[in-house]
Parts: structure tokens; C-alpha cells; sequence
């Protein structure tokens, strides 16, 4: 036993007795929990042979999704050392059998292959069906339509909802979609302007015989888009107008408690409640990466983001490596980074409907249509994916292999 009461890696089994060929998860994941307690309680010693150890098992190009989740938490764990345990940062990379995590670019995407990107995996359609249908049902007989789009996808969603507003609404509406403009560096990218993007969307409306307007609004996350809700707040509504306001994925990068001493997403959400949407959807990732401590965070990270890796064994080696470089990039966000640079705090279904609820909203049963549309939009992926209802708060959530992975609510003011 060492100091820390951690066993020692010279007490592990040889890592060629652990299937190194498709990894080991079990045994993987306990090597990383050891690691980052010895990087926490700056145990350089026992940090460099657990690396070590970690860097032979786990190559980044291995066949084995295993493998290769577990090098992205290698090179987490190595980033976090740098700031941490600067003497173990510059002694392992001084060893031959060290390499030094690529400082990679985050890929921009153009909007054709972002669109082809996204549909490469339900992680996001599951999402963008289950809140169009709950859209095009609450905003149906009104004359204009205005949505406030919240979503990491920058507006993909969007075409879908003109198609679905152009052929199943009586009347299309006057449609006025409403974005905001931040510095966030956070994947997926885009390689144009938001500017740029909104001219796109209004000609393709156009096509489809909607009238739509475009506004962009500079505002940012980290201080719950303050400057949104204001805007929002002095907004001149029209006659029989519908205020819709999607969330897709983005609420989870408002301060949480453990950053804030008030909740900046409590917030955000009491302060939306009170411009009276006609409806909100609320999209989001289930897992819990909020813990302050290292530890634990890492065993749910490893115990969510196997997911994405496992979905990517039918993927072509381009796509999965653009693939698998956003999930990278979240794992060093939540291993690596601390304070407001660690942005991805997501939270568990069970919190996000319980700020809903304190807030005033109350669930509303995804209708039976988008059920529909969900199941045959899962035939189209790969055997694994699959959905769930729960009927105790109306939600639906995608799963992979049975693992919970991405939840749909919708809500509206009570």
C-alpha cells in the first residue's frame, strides 16, 4: 500500500494480462480513479507509474473503443498535471514512452457537413423531433411564431421545424427566430457567421413560403444570458404571437451551485417563467459531471462518455476521429479544468425537471406522433439505440444499449 492507502501499480497484474486488445473497462476505470486521487493529493510517484501503465494499455489510435476512451482521460488527467504537479509533468514527458497530448484545433464545420455530422448518430435528431412536434402542436392558429433558439447545434434543428410548419400548419405563421452570439469556444463550430447563417435560413424559408425574420442577440452563458432575458423583457409582441423557447444543450453551461453561490440557472429559469412562454423545450444530456471532487467526477464521466465511443465502431475513420475530438474535448474540459473554465456541467434528468418544477413549469406528454417519428427515425441508426417513456414526468430519453443518454421534456407555465 502507498501513503495515499491506494495499491500500488507494481501490484496491478501485467497490463498484457488484461485483453489489452479490447481493454478491460472495469479494470481501466479503476487505474484512472487511482491515478487522479494521486494527481489530487499530489502523489507524483504513484501519478507517474499509474500513467505509464495507463499510456501502454491505452493507445489513442487503438482499435478498441475501451482503449481509446480511456487515452482521452490519460490525456485529461496529463493537462490537469501540468497545473497541477508541474515536476510530474516535466518528468514524464522527459521519458521516451511519454508523448505530450497535441494541442489539436477544435474543427469548424461548414453547415452542410455539421448537418451531416449530426445526423450521423441520434444524439441530436432524437431532440430536434421531439421538440418540433411539441412546437408545431402549441403554436398551431397563431399568426406569428417567435423562437428563441438556445441549442449547441447553431440552428440545425431549424430547417427541419420551417419543413414541418410549411406542411403540417393550416396557415404558416410570420416566423421570427431569435439566437445568441457568444465567445464560446465550445464544439461543435462553425466556419461562418452567425450572420452569414441566418441569411441561409431565411432563403430557405423562403422556399417553403414562410416569411421569417433573423435576430441575433449578443449574449453569453456564464452570466445566464442576461442580456437575452432583457431583450426579451422589452420585446414588442404582436398580436396572437406564440413565444417559443428551445433548449437544446445549452442550458447546462449556465453556472450551477457548485460555481455560483446563486444559481445562475435558477435564474435563468425563474426570469423566463416570467415572459409567460406559450411553450419551452428542454433537451439534455443525462449525466451528473457537476461534483467538486476529481474522484468522482471522473467516474461519471467514464460512466457516461463510453457511450459516444461505443456508437463509433461503424463510423469511417474521418468521421470518427471529428467524432470522438468533441467528446475528448469534454472529457479534458471536465477532468482538466476548473472554475468558470470548466464549462460542460451537466446535469442528471431528475435535477433539471426538479429546477423546472421550483420555477413553475409543468411537464406536458410529447405527443404520440413524435413517437412515431422518433422510432423510425432509430431504425435508420445503428442496433443499440433505443428510447424510453417515462410516464411518471412525461419525459422521453434515447438510450444506448439501455443506458440513458439524452432526455426530451417539454413544458409550459403553470
Amino acid at each position: 500500500m502507498t501513503r495515499t492507502g491506494i495499491i500500488s501499480p507494481t501490484r496491478f497484474p501485467s497490463f498484457k494480462s488484461q485483453r489489452c486488445s479490447g481493454g478491460d473497462a472495469s479494470f481501466m476505470e479503476q487505474l484512472l480513479l487511482h491515478c487522479a486521487t494521486a494527481i489530487d493529493s499530489n502523489d507524483a510517484a504513484l501519478a507517474h507509474q499509474l500513467l505509464w501503465v495507463l499510456n501502454n494499455i491505452a493507445p489513442p489510435d487503438a482499435d478498441s473503443s475501451t482503449q481509446r476512451l480511456t487515452s482521452a482521460f490519460v490525456r485529461a488527467l496529463l493537462s490537469r498535471a501540468a497545473s497541477k504537479i508541474p515536476a510530474l509533468f516535466s518528468t514524464v514527458f522527459g521519458n521516451s514512452f511519454f508523448q505530450p497530448p497535441p494541442a489539436d484545433e477544435i474543427h469548424r464545420f461548414s453547415v452542410v457537413d455539421l448537418a451531416g455530422f449530426i445526423d450521423l448518430t441520434p444524439w441530436h435528431r432524437f431532440g430536434f423531433i421531439a421538440a418540433n412536434e411539441a412546437i408545431i402542436t402549441a403554436v398551431e392558429g397563431y399568426s406569428t411564431v417567435h423562437i428563441v433558439d438556445l441549442s449547441l447545434t447553431h440552428c440545425m434543428q431549424i430547417p427541419t421545424l420551417i419543413d414541418a410548419m410549411a406542411s403540417k400548419l393550416n396557415t404558416p405563421p410570420l416566423l421570427k427566430l431569435t439566437v445568441v452570439s457568444s465567445p464560446s469556444s465550445f464544439p461543435p463550430l462553425i466556419n461562418i457567421s452567425y450572420e452569414e447563417l441566418g441569411s441561409k435560413l431565411v432563403n430557405f424559408a423562403t422556399t417553403r413560403n414562410i416569411e421569417m425574420q433573423f435576430t441575433i442577440i449578443p449574449s453569453t452563458y456564464s452570466d445566464g444570458f442576461s442580456s437575452l432575458l432583457q431583450h426579451l423583457r422589452i420585446y414588442s409582441t404582436s398580436y396572437n404571437e406564440a413565444l417559443v423557447v428551445n433548449c437544446h444543450m445549452m442550458l447546462r453551461y449556465i453556472p450551477d451551485e457548485t460555481l455560483t453561490p446563486l444559481s445562475l440557472r435558477n435564474v435563468f429559469l425563474n426570469q423566463l417563467r416570467s415572459l409567460n412562454p406559450t411553450i419551452v423545450t428542454l433537451i439534455e444530456e443525462d449525466a451528473d459531471l457537476t461534483s467538486e471532487n476529481l474522484v468522482a467526477r471522473v467516474r461519471s464521466a467514464f460512466n457516461y462518455f463510453w457511450i459516444p465511443f461505443d456508437t463509433t465502431d461503424t463510423f469511417v475513420s474521418e468521421q470518427r476521429r471529428l467524432y470522438e475530438a468533441e467528446v475528448i474535448w469534454k472529457i479534458e474540459n471536465v477532468v482538466a479544468k476548473e472554475g468558470v473554465e470548466r464549462v460542460e456541467r451537466t446535469e442528471t434528468k431528475g435535477r433539471w425537471l426538479e429546477r423546472m418544477r421550483d420555477n413553475e413549469f409543468g411537464g406536458v406528454r410529447v405527443s404520440e406522433e413524435a413517437v412515431s417519428e422518433l422510432k423510425a427515425m432509430l431504425g435508420e441508426h445503428a442496433v443499440g439505440w433505443g428510447m424510453k417513456k417515462d410516464d411518471d414526468d412525461e419525459s422521453l430519453v434515447l438510450t444506448w444499449k439501455g443506458h440513458s443518454v439524452v432526455f426530451a421534456t417539454v413544458w409550459v407555465p403553470i
